[in-house]
Order: structure tokens, then C-alpha cells, then sequence
């Protein structure tokens, strides 16, 4: 028994692992799970990039201390020391989701990163195609962005948020030219409305054709500032548009609208289903991929 706890004693303390314990492992999957959870919901925002600059901050922090570069190490020191507040004001939204989520006592939704579009946006699909075959045809102008993986809050409180399923009554309802919301654009996020009348950036791209009007513009404008799939109708020729990152597709047929839905929308969802969970490396150092194989 003595050489039996002896040798205990001796692997305990020459090899610090076996000290752990099972409350220790636990602490540690608590802690992993809630940091890869909060990377998750500000990689859907533009704070994500926000995020991997001060990653990188903190890196050239420790660089220069490392390399004892001292002007640089205290200059960076004082940015970071300084930087909280900068940091409350930037993260504000997310700061603010997380604590609405938690006070309503749905905790399973605090750290949802996603919504099961399913069904949902597959009737999206088709009804805003049957819509639009229709507002097309009487040159009503319409405007609508489909939501993926950026959010947009900020675009949303521009207009007035709405929650209800996409029909095509409705869609037809909200652009006609007498209705207080056809003037701006509908947001649909996993197959619901959020928005309508919603005010869109527009482009900066100094090249885009002089037939484009001011709802082309904006339609392009939004897929340049996030990965959203932008629909336009235009009301002068009726013809379809579609803008995906920065690239407007234009005088598509409604099945081929319907088509490219389907690969923009639908194909995203299952592969992010298909992939599950994505490595921390790369939340932080990846970017979202966009197909640019169309000219304007």
C-alpha cells in the first residue's frame, strides 16, 4: 500500500495531466462549446471581420512583445487597453441579441446558429416565382432580398419588420404601386418576411449600365455589402433580374428564376447541414465564397 501510494504520489506530481480531473474536463467543453458558439453568431455578421482584425491586433501584439519591439508593444498595448468601450459600441447588436434571447428564457435559441429553412423557403421559392411571373408581366417594379448567412438587422429597421410566410397575394399586395411599402425592398430570412419597405445601399460601381435604374442599383448594391440573393422586378420592361456578389444576372425566364433559387438558397442550406460544424481556424480566417462567373 505505501509503495502503491508513493508511486501515485511520484506520477502526480512529475506528470500534471493525471491531476486532472472529471469537473476539470467538464469546465473545459463548458468553455470550448460558449467561445465556438459566440464565433459562430458573429461569423453571420459583418462584426465577424471586426473579429479577425482584432485577432490579428492581438497577434502583432504578442509579436512585437516577443521580439521586445517596444514603441510597437506599448503602442498596441495602449490600443487594446483603450479599445473595450470601442468594442461595446461595435458588438452592440450581437451584445444585444444574446441578452434578449436570454431574457426571454429560450435558452436552446441563445446559441442557435441557424433556423431549419426546410419546407419554408422551399415555398418561398415557388411563390415568389409565381409572383413574380405576374408583376413581370404587368411591369409592376418589385424588390426583394433573400437573407443567407450575413444578417441584416440594419437594413430591416429601416423599413417596417413584418413576420409572416412569402405568398405570392401577398408579395403582389406589398409592390403595387398604390401600397404605402412598394417603394422599398421585402427581406425574407429562411423563408419568411422580416421587412418590407426596407432602404438598400446602393452601388458604388461606376461601370453598371446607364438602363439601370435606381432599383437595380440597390438590388446590386445589397449583394456587393453581404451575400444576400437580391430579385428584381423592373417596372419600366418587366423584365426579372437577379444580383448575387456584386453580379446582376439579367432578363431571366421564371423557370430560370426559380432555378437559380433553388442552387443560390436551397444547395446553401443542405450544405451547411451537410458540412455541420466548421473548424475555429477556419470561422476565423475563412471567407464566404461567391460564384462571379456572370458579366453585367
Amino acid at each position: 500500500m505505501e509503495m502503491a501510494q508513493s508511486a501515485r504520489i511520484f506520477l502526480q506530481s512529475n506528470f500534471s495531466l493525471l491531476q486532472i480531473q472529471l469537473t476539470d474536463i467538464l469546465d473545459i467543453a463548458i468553455l470550448s462549446f460558449v467561445i465556438y458558439k459566440l464565433m459562430w453568431m458573429l461569423r453571420k455578421t459583418s462584426s465577424g471581420r471586426v473579429l479577425r482584425g482584432i485577432l490579428m491586433l492581438l497577434l502583432a501584439m504578442g509579436l512585437s512583445t516577443f521580439f521586445r519591439l517596444t514603441a510597437t508593444s506599448f503602442l498596441l498595448n495602449m490600443l487594446v487597453e483603450q479599445g473595450i468601450i470601442v468594442l461595446v459600441v461595435l458588438f452592440q447588436p450581437e451584445i444585444r441579441r444574446f441578452l434578449e434571447r436570454m431574457g426571454n428564457g429560450r435558452l436552446a435559441l441563445v446559441f442557435a446558429s441557424t433556423k431549419e429553412a426546410g419546407q419554408e423557403m422551399e415555398i418561398a421559392i415557388l411563390q415568389t416565382t409565381e409572383a413574380y411571373t405576374d408583376l413581370s408581366r404587368d411591369k409592376v417594379g418589385a424588390l426583394m432580398v433573400f437573407e443567407r448567412q450575413n444578417l441584416l438587422d440594419d437594413v430591416i429597421k429601416t423599413g417596417t419588420a413584418l413576420d409572416c410566410g412569402v405568398s405570392s397575394e401577398l408579395l403582389k399586395n406589398i409592390f403595387w404601386n398604390k401600397a404605402p411599402l412598394h417603394d422599398g425592398a421585402v427581406i425574407v430570412r429562411d423563408g419568411r418576411i422580416v421587412g418590407a419597405g426596407c432602404m438598400l445601399p446602393l452601388s458604388g460601381n461606376v461601370n453598371l449600365s446607364r438602363d439601370l435604374g435606381m432599383r437595380h442599383r440597390a438590388g446590386i448594391g445589397m449583394s456587393e455589402h453581404s451575400d444576400a440573393v437580391v430579385v428584381i422586378v423592373s417596372e419600366e420592361t418587366g423584365s426579372i433580374s437577379a444580383a448575387v456578389g456584386g453580379m446582376l444576372k439579367r432578363h431571366l425566364a421564371p423557370e430560370t428564376l426559380e432555378r437559380l433559387l433553388r442552387n443560390e438558397l436551397l444547395n446553401d442550406s443542405q450544405e451547411e447541414k451537410k458540412n455541420g460544424q466548421f473548424s475555429l481556424m477556419g470561422l476565423l480566417l475563412g471567407g464566404s465564397k461567391r460564384e462571379e462567373d456572370d458579366e453585367l
